[in-house]
């Protein structure tokens, strides 16, 4: 079950979107689901993102900048009922479903001052030397912050950030997965990641130190997209990852979730994610909260 707010806990995470860059529906493609979401609105889900919310500051912070940040900005906004300040970004790689939505600080749109935006190092170095990111950072609507992995950084009393490499195609820059830390909990948000072997000894480490894991679920198993090479488009399939995780000694703090899910998964049936939580790994849905 999902953490409630409590008074004395003002920090929380809230899950924006859980598709993966594309979202649901995709553009082009016509299979069951996406023509299901273009029948039904309810059905739409934007590319996976989180917020951490400061209740007491008002302040949020985005993890990840997707292509929908407008429609997922306006859905956190009515959800939180009032304005927040957007104390700042963190990105995890250079994918589109991760930071394009960072054009949308620019004059042309918010005409932002000064947001940090914190990213590994090579991350900075690709958002520096390319437009139109390098435009947002000469104008400053944003402030790059770059961060060493494996250290934790303060972004705010009581808040911080742990980025930590993960191996997934880095045509552009570096692949982290973030760690949040706050007063009360952790949580652990890995988006992307081509295979667990490379990095099982950390899955093994990291996992018992957080409170919440969101983890790769974008392709239920390897049959799910006939035609497509495998090398091009490397996630783990949900069903290794429940293989590996019931290899592990048991995480008795530790709820996981899968997110980034493909446009073609089987589990944004409500069966299939049913069926999948039974066995103790959960589906990310938007609006889910844990309190940090």
């Amino acid at each position: 079950m999902t953490p409630s707010v409590r008074e004395d806990a003002p920090l929380r995470a809230v899950v924006l979107g859980t598709a993966q860059d594309g979202g649901r529906p995709q553009v082009g493609c016509h299979c069951g689901l996406c023509q299901a979401a273009r029948r039904d609105p309810a059905l739409v889900e934007g590319p996976s993102a989180l917020a951490v919310i400061d209740d007491v500051q008002h302040k949020i912070w985005l993890v990840d900048v997707t292509p929908a940040f407008p429609q997922q900005f306006d859905w956190l906004e009515t959800y939180l009922g009032s304005p927040y300040a957007l104390a700042g970004a963190l990105v995890t790689h250079a994918h589109i479903g991760h930071y394009l939505g960072l054009a949308h600080l620019g004059r042309e749109v918010m005409g932002a001052h000064g947001v940090p935006v914190y990213v590994s190092p090579p991350m900075a170095r690709f958002l520096t030397a390319h437009a139109p990111w390098s435009q947002l950072v000469q104008v400053g609507n944003i402030r790059l912050e770059p961060l060493a992995p494996d250290v934790p950084h303060s972004l705010a009393p009581g808040l911080s950030a742990t980025l930590i490499p993960v191996p997934h195609r880095n045509e552009h820059a570096d692949t982290m997965a973030i760690v949040l830390e706050g007063p009360m909990r952790r949580l652990l948000y890995l988006p992307d990641i081509d295979r667990w072997e490379p990095w099982a000894d950390t899955l093994a480490r990291v996992l018992p130190s957080v409170d919440i894991a969101l983890l790769d679920g974008t392709f239920y198993d390897a049959d799910e997209l006939p035609g497509r090479s495998r090398q091009e488009i490397p996630h783990p399939p949900v069903v290794d990852t429940l293989e590996r995780l019931a290899r592990l000694p048991p995480l008795p703090q530790t709820t996981v979730y899968v997110t980034h899910l493909n446009h073609s998964n089987r589990l944004w049936d409500p069966v299939h994610a049913e069926a999948l939580a039974a066995h103790g790994l959960r589906v990310a849905r938007r609006g889910d909260q844990h309190v940090l």
